[in-house]
């Protein structure tokens, strides 16, 4: 049996409750209280030299420290070197933070009220700026009274617990018991300003007493996804008590793996400093971070906007995803908080993950087994698609993208010269390849549907582009669900009306032979110009003017019959605006029979040709033009009963 490692001058085994320091010489651990070095002050060492290698390497180096940490003034910062830059954090920083102006987070901040805060409600907003709650009435959520304190958290979670505690003044983390931190916080003489602001509580009796708010609940993947089999150990992020000092500030930072945060301040007030996540911004943010004298920068300087909100007891503030941001603690202040992951940015997620890669944060400060959960719900999103499309249903498009990202990041993850550094995080019942082949697929399928109804009038999918031009063919690929590949028309032109227009289409059947469907074309294009007068300044080289195209209809033979009677292509050229005017929905082609066009403004587009039908006959026309053949399109669920589950759009597939 092996023996037990034993460290320090006391050889006794390694023991998590006790603080250690190595030795840069020898690169042995002894325990800070067997060499007489405390927690609070290692940090202040630049190479730490034990005992024994002291007899011939010299006492330890201490850092060199810089900026203005030591103040003349206390009250107004005169006689300071003003040569010197203010340190982060220190007491002159935190003076000229709180006399500066910002712009009021106001202009950007989404004001709900908690029952209003729904997914549906992000989903319509894409969750993409903050949303302050100002009661937690709706939240869905559960929080001890507010004359709770820091000394009810000792009692729920223990006083022995260690925590990890933020030294101010200095920027640094260091380790104490909750009990001492207690006593420290309910001290009126306080030698230092300590904030804690990383205590996850989920495993303790405090979790009790706490409930996220139902919305957090409903989004997030470990909450939902995150599976009770799984060899790896869950990410615990959900669930955070905030006990800061008067004066306390956290710098700029984005929350690990893009989490989004929620923050409910139970007494007291939190100050945020807000910056968007614009490609510029995370720029700035990297090369601010990776920055030697990072700490005598205010990033809020380096960015054109800066946001000030505060949020005041009784507020509930909800970060999104990326967003940086700083925080300063004006009064004490006991706060709780989560993080979590969810499907509504899940490329800006991935993005900060890769922030965080490339600054090499450590895995202290990383959300735990990030890559594994991306994975869980990578087999999640397929099983979503799948089963959507069975049922003739679309998903969001915020859904759609994120998927996107998530399996582009699969791809970089298994690349044969990445995969050493992945594989440890890929679940054992997953396999990498099928899902990556299986989901780009669903995908695509997906991306077809949403090229078909991209061309409607009115209400798009939540989340989806509007088009602004007409489809051509070579956009649109898309077919109906469940309908086998026919054979393929030789050219299919769709494109649609402006939104809101009140002329009424004019049902028409259009004959074509296959020589003549470039005129078709030209037609419909020019009559989509008058639908959207200076939508385009460039010409396309298929116009025509409207006389010259007439001409030609006239000397192709080409026929445009219209439901009132007229034939566009009489030599009299009788056909008024109102015969030009119609939106077509649909232009057969060679091999195709007649297709009837509703009177909607709209233009839909298939590539599937109708069914066979026998010739029709004089006879026959009036009763075929009574059936029109509809295209799956949306149109709101008549279920009642059926629940939505978030990114899949409440509309049912016709």
């Amino acid at each position: 049996m092996a023996s037990v490692p034993v460290y320090c001058l006391c050889r006794l085994p390694y023991d998590v409750t006790r603080f250690m320091i190595e030795c840069d010489i020898c690169q042995d651990w002894f325990h800070g209280s067997c060499v007489g070095v405390e927690e609070d002050k290692a940090t202040e060492i630049d190479q730490y030299h034990c005992p024994n290698c002291q007899v011939t390497h010299g006492p330890s180096v201490m850092r060199k420290r810089r900026g203005g940490n030591k103040q003349t003034d206390g009250n107004t910062g005169v006689g300071r070197d003003p040569s010197k830059p203010v340190k982060t954090g220190s007491q002159q920083f935190v003076r000229e933070l709180r006399s500066r102006t910002f712009p009021n987070a106001d202009e950007i901040l989404l004001k709900p009220s908690g029952a209003q805060l729904t997914v549906d409600f992000l989903e319509e907003h894409s969750f993409s700026v903050p949303v302050m709650v100002l009661r937690r009435d709706g939240l869905g959520m559960t929080l001890p009274p507010s004359s709770f304190s820091v000394s009810d958290v000792e009692h729920y979670i223990g006083s022995d617990k260690e925590i990890d505690v933020i030294d101010v003044s200095r920027q640094c983390d260091l380790k104490m018991r909750l009990g001492d931190f207690v006593e420290y916080y309910n001290s009126p003489n306080r030698d230092r300003v300590l904030n804690v602001i990383s205590l996850e509580f989920s495993e303790t009796r405090l979790s009790n007493l706490v409930e996220t708010p139902k919305i957090v609940r409903k989004l997030s993947w470990v909450e939902n996804l995150w599976p009770e089999e799984s060899v790896f150990e869950r990410p615990n992020v959900q669930k955070y008590c905030l006990m800061g000092v008067k004066d306390s500030y956290t710098d700029f930072h984005i929350d690990f793996g893009g989490t989004s945060v929620w923050y409910h301040v139970l007494r007291g007030e939190k100050i945020f400093y807000l910056i968007s996540p614009t490609p510029a911004n995370l720029a700035l943010f990297e090369r601010w971070s990776s920055s030697s004298n990072q700490n005598e920068m205010f990033f809020g300087d380096q960015v054109d906007m800066c946001y000030k909100c505060s949020v005041k007891q009784g507020n509930t503030l909800f970060i999104p995803t990326g967003w940086i941001h700083a925080v300063l603690t004006p009064v004490d202040c006991l706060a709780f908080g989560g993080n979590f992951l969810h499907s509504l940015n899940i490329d800006m997620q991935l993005r900060a993950y890769e922030i965080e890669k490339r600054l090499s944060t450590a895995d202290l400060f990383k959300f735990p087994n990030f890559e594994t959960v991306c994975w869980y719900v990578g087999k999640h999103l397929l099983d979503i698609f799948r089963g959507l499309r069975e049922n003739r249903r679309h998903p969001a498009s915020y859904l759609v993208q994120g998927a996107k990202a998530l399996n582009n990041a699969f791809r970089t993850w298994t690349r044969k010269e990445a995969l050493a550094d992945h594989d440890m995080e890929i679940p054992e019942t997953i396999n990498t390849q099928t899902l990556i082949k299986d989901l780009a697929k669903e995908i695509r399928l997906v991306e077809d549907i949403f090229q078909q109804n991209i061309g409607r009038t009115g209400p798009q999918f939540p989340g989806a582009p509007l088009s602004k031009a007409p489809l051509s063919a070579a956009q649109n690929s898309g077919r109906p669900p469940g309908k086998k590949k026919g054979p393929k028309p030789k050219e299919v032109l769709g494109g649609f009306g402006p939104t809101g227009t009140k002329k009424k289409s004019q049902k028409g059947i259009l004959k074509a032979e296959a020589g003549e469907l470039e005129l078709i074309e030209i037609h419909a294009k020019h009559t989509l110009k008058k639908f959207q007068p200076g939508k385009s300044k460039h010409k396309n080289k298929l116009e025509l003017p409207l006389e010259e195209f007439e001409g030609k209809i006239n000397k192709n033979k080409l026929k445009l019959v219209l439901t009132n009677g007229k034939i566009q292509g009489k030599k009299d050229g009788s056909s008024n605006g109102a015969g030009r005017a119609g939106s077509y929905k649909h232009l057969a082609t060679e091999g195709s029979s007649l297709s009837d066009l509703e009177s909607e403004d709209e233009l839909q587009i298939d590539e599937t040709p109708p069914p066979r039908r026998k010739p029709t006959g004089p006879n026959k026309k009036k009763k075929l033009s009574g059936l029109p053949r509809k295209l799956p399109r949306a149109k709101p669920c008549s279920d009642p009963n059926r629940i939505r589950e978030p990114g899949e759009v409440d509309f049912d597939i016709e």
